[in-house]
């Protein structure tokens, strides 16, 4: 399984609309700033780490994107988490909350 180094990714609203959805009136401060490629994955709940529908073998993590404010809220303040098969060119995708 290859492995990514890990990237911090930081949000830059674009407009003044994303500006206005980009915060939480609500939640923790380390909320909406948990996106990131590579490294290890930030599950919130058990891991969960699937294998490639294709040749069977371990993903590799690519990447989480995290709650950006009220207005897009995954699920109680959860996380997208994507994998993908670099042999298949195959990826996958799951939600987690707190």
């Amino acid at each position: 399984m290859k492995m990514i180094p890990r990237f911090k990714l930081i949000l830059e609203p674009q407009s003044e609309e994303a500006r206005n959805v980009a915060e939480f009136k609500w939640a923790g401060k380390e909320i909406g700033t948990r996106h990131q490629l590579g490294g290890e994955p930030g599950f919130l709940q058990d891991a969960s780490w699937p294998a490639c529908p294709s040749c069977h073998k371990k993903m590799t993590f690519y990447g989480q994107l995290d709650s950006i404010g009220d207005d897009v809220c995954l699920a109680d303040c959860g996380m997208i988490y994507v994998f993908v098969c670099f042999d298949c060119y195959t990826s996958t995708s799951f939600v987690q909350s707190n």
